[in-house]
């Protein structure tokens, strides 16, 4: 089961970057670098990726700007749903790509795409993101598709990441989970 931490600026303080890489890198295969408020991101991804690499993360990330993840030596990117389009660049680039989705038609698309993985989302409940799609759900656009599929959205405790896992997720992806 693949734990892929997603920072935020409330997880992720640069002022505290060494600890709180090293806290991430604890219970996390995979870390993706994700900040919508700073005027500073191109800064904070270069020290970001330098302070990862220390650890032994399968694959470190930015997150929506794939010509800096390629620039700066991230070995991937996560994409927005909004950003399908963008799939096929980053590949051409042998960036790793990961992209949210929402639905079983942008699962399918992103895997014809080409992309490495998506996370599927909001499984449980969490702020600001809509209605969770459930379980029955997850387990339904697991069984249609062959990309590899992380549950996302309101994953808080061991017991739902098991119930993921039991309904056909491959990993699964949390912010607050890391923290």
């Amino acid at each position: 089961m693949i734990a892929y931490a997603i920072s935020d600026p409330l997880t992720l303080n640069f002022q505290t970057l060494t600890n709180d890489i090293k806290r991430f890198s604890i219970n996390a295969d995979m870390i993706v670098y994700r900040d919508k408020s700073t005027s500073i991101y191109r800064e904070n991804a270069d020290r970001f990726i330098n302070e990862a690499r220390r650890y032994s993360f399968l694959k470190i990330l930015l997150h929506s700007d794939y010509k800096l993840a390629y620039k700066i030596g991230a070995d991937g990117i996560h994409l927005k749903s909004t950003q399908q389009s963008n799939i096929v660049e980053a590949k051409a680039l042998g960036l790793f790509v990961v992209i949210s989705t929402h639905t079983l038609q942008e699962v399918l698309q992103a895997q014809e795409l080409g992309a490495d993985m998506v996370t599927f989302s909001p499984i449980f409940a969490t702020p600001n993101k809509g209605k969770p799609k459930g379980l029955k759900e997850l387990n339904r656009v697991a069984s249609m598709t062959t990309v590899p599929l992380i549950a996302l959205g309101g994953i808080i405790t061991k017991e739902q990441i098991v119930l993921c896992q039991e309904n056909g997720a491959d990993g699964f992806a949390s912010i607050r989970w890391f923290s």
